[in-house]
């Protein structure tokens, strides 16, 4: 399995996983209820204060398994009415929408 990450949706930064050479911060995972988990050392495999962003993906939407919710998540012709978790470094950050995929997968900075 591969690193995957995002760009938080309130300051458009990479998360980094702890693997990097880029020093990690703190990133809040949120639903639509208003919980959040807190992760301040992100591992790189989706996780984030012990809440898989795919599972909580699945949970928002009604999907029935994770696989399912991943295929989703990459599917281009998804419907644009989908539940996003965000992802912010500011725990009350108002933002909405799918998180911007890190191109460097958290790991892979050329700079």
């Amino acid at each position: 399995m591969g690193f995957c990450s995002w760009e938080t949706q309130d300051t458009n930064k990479s998360i980094p996983n702890v693997y990097s050479t880029k020093d990690t911060f703190t990133v809040y995972l949120r639903d639509d209820k208003g919980n959040s988990w807190k992760e301040s050392a992100y591992q790189g495999y989706a996780v984030f204060g012990g809440m898989d962003y795919y599972d909580l993906f699945r949970e928002m939407n009604g999907l029935e398994d994770r696989d399912e919710a991943t295929k989703l998540a990459f599917d281009p012709k998804r419907n644009d009415s989908l539940k996003w978790p965000t992802l912010t470094e500011d725990k009350d950050a108002e933002v909405t929408g799918k998180p911007k995929e890190c191109s460097f997968q958290g790991f892979f900075y050329d700079f």
